[in-house]
């Protein structure tokens, strides 16, 4: 478990990840978090870097989720992460993210964390600056690509 001064991150088990995906409306976070648990299920040995992280405030309430899409052979992680629509604009996400790369990089192997975001979504985007990530100049499939490299000081 990761804590803030707001916020306590934790990996689901199996158990609540299949709960959770069940409980999903919307088909591309269904796919998504059933890709996650097969990613977990295939590499238990790495359960951290394919499971939902889940986002709660500090009196429980879950508040969002952040995930890890596996750990590449040559150190970067890839992230995602979402906070409910009622909790946006309170900084949560950045908090997340800040005390997620702060995780990732205490693991020797990690050298960069990376995002993709839709150019359109201003929220993400002022979120992966505000956490010292850079664009990369790669363009992914949900949009640019920007990366936080190690060792960087964070802004």
């Amino acid at each position: 478990m990761i804590e803030t001064s707001r916020l306590k991150l934790y990996t689901a088990s199996q158990e609540t990840m299949e709960t959770f995906i069940e409980k999903q409306t919307l088909d591309v976070l269904k796919t998504a978090y059933t890709e996650m648990l097969r990613g977990c299920l295939e590499h238990p040995d790495q359960w951290e870097w394919y499971a939902i992280w889940m986002i709660e405030r500090k009196d429980g309430t879950h508040i969002g989720e952040l995930c890890f899409k596996g750990l590449s052979a040559d150190g970067i992680a890839e992230i995602g992460y979402g906070i409910s629509e009622e909790y946006q604009n309170n900084g949560y996400a950045t908090e997340a993210v800040k005390a997620i790369l702060e995780w990732a990089f205490s693991h020797l192997e990690v050298n960069v964390v990376e995002a993709e975001t839709d150019p359109e979504n201003i929220a993400s985007k002022r979120v992966l600056e505000k956490c010292g990530f850079a664009l990369n100049g790669v363009i992914g499939e949900e949009g640019p690509r920007w990366a936080f490299q190690k060792g960087k000081s964070d802004k």
